[in-house]
């Protein structure tokens, strides 16, 4: 009963409520987005890498072996030897593995030396796979793969030619303008690092080292050794049993035939997220006093409705409602107006995050994975109502004061 009188002194006001309703329903979707999509920004963070059950380099600090094997930042501060890797591929617990070479660029853009295993067990977001948007992984010496990024922001096209410079700077001094390589495919974007890299074959990272007279015996096949890498940077590796993860960890780290280093690619980006905790607080913080102002809002405008409201509140105290009964219906006005703003932001924010996963996904790696309801909206709709009753309070304290008023003038 007293729901529906709410509702209907509601509708009374469509106007003044109607725009209360917007406040709310901005603020609410602000909140809402903010807590959805730093939830999921986390586990996209997480997921730049996906199916990878320990990162093998130089010891370095997990952090610096992470940053710069898997987002191409920093710098190396050791290669590990390529028996390295012939270990690891001939180890029964491994499945697979996926060298990374790193130490050029191309226009500002990393070079990474690797082979086919890249492009067949290589994932990110959901164990997507990478794929082609054009041509073909790289199969010749000097043939190259590039990222999406990379393709788009400068312009280039399958069979143009591109040079790789020494160093990992926009600017180098060192060209190796002798050996040119031609582009044969282009990734699909993927919104990680691998959109702005430039990928090549190990044996190519070496050939651009060589003197002339070495290359040129290395290509005409009088000394293949030259080819054959010395050096790589760090390997991914894919175990056939994840039970074996923590023994082959503590394996590596004590290998006698090289200084090596296995981390945990989970537990490295979460210290690594936990570097970020402030922006991530800073958001919650933006869209709480985003609410706060909205609920303000809503007093405000019950406020305001008072004066309007003296006939209805005498009629109710002639039907016999009590003081306790109009400020409790003040409340429930306040309750209903948040609660079908709730309902329609949920609606909003889903509706958005539909439409927008492919784009969100291909420009800023960010996969929306789960829907808007769960238990951060739990925790919101509580919120929204212990704040709603909060900033209610001084509207409905008004209310109760006025049925007290019109007690007394009847009397």
């Amino acid at each position: 009963m007293l729901a529906e009188i709410a509702w209907n002194s509601l509708l009374n006001r469509k106007k003044t409520v109607f725009l209360t309703f917007l406040s709310l329903l901005v603020s609410i979707s602000v909140l809402i987005s903010v807590e959805y999509i730093r939830s999921q920004a986390k586990e996209s963070f997480n997921r730049t890498i996906s199916g990878v059950d320990l990162i093998v380099g130089a010891p370095s600090g997990e952090l610096n072996l992470l940053l710069y094997s898997v987002f191409r930042m920093g710098s190396p501060t050791n290669n590990i030897k390529y028996e390295s890797l012939e270990v690891l591929n001939n180890n029964e617990n491994v499945a697979w593995t996926i060298p990374i070479s790193l130490g050029d660029s191309h226009r500002g853009y990393r070079v990474v030396g690797t082979n086919q295993n890249y492009f067949e067990h290589f994932k990110y977001g959901n164990k997507r796979s990478l794929s082609l948007q054009q041509g073909d992984s790289f199969d010749g010496m000097f043939e190259t793969v590039l990222g999406a990024d990379v393709a788009k922001r400068l312009g280039y096209q399958l069979g143009d030619e591109i040079i790789i410079a020494h160093g990992i700077g926009n600017t180098s001094f060192q060209m190796h303008d002798r050996t040119p390589f031609t582009i044969v495919g282009v990734l699909a974007p993927t919104g990680t690092p691998v959109d702005k890299t430039v990928h090549v074959s190990l044996e190519a990272i070496e050939a651009i080292h060589l003197s002339p007279g070495q290359l040129a015996r290395a290509l005409s096949g009088a000394s293949p050794k030259l080819l054959q890498p010395k050096q790589i940077t760090s390997v991914l590796l894919g175990l056939n049993n994840k039970f074996a993860t923590f023994g082959l960890q503590r394996q590596l780290n004590n290998y006698e035939g090289d200084r090596l280093m296995a981390v945990l690619p989970g537990v490295a980006m979460a210290r690594l997220w936990e570097l970020m905790a402030n922006v991530e607080n800073m958001l919650r913080i933006i869209g709480i006093l985003v609410l706060i102002a909205s609920l303000f809002g809503l007093a405000t405008m019950l406020l305001a409705t008072m004066n309007e409201r003296k006939a209805e509140i005498a009629v109710l105290r002639v039907l016999g409602a009590s003081p306790f009964v109009i400020m409790s219906l003040v409340l429930i006005e306040a309750i209903a107006i948040s609660l079908v703003a709730l309902m329609f932001s949920v609606a909003l924010v889903s509706l958005l995050t539909v439409t927008m996963e492919g784009w969100l996904s291909e420009n800023y790696g960010l996969f929306l994975s789960s829907s808007v309801i769960g238990p951060e909206l739990l925790v919101i709709t509580a919120l929204i109502v212990m704040a709603t009753l909060i900033a209610a309070l001084i509207p409905a304290f008004e209310a109760y004061q006025r049925a007290l008023h019109s007690q007394l003038s009847s009397k």
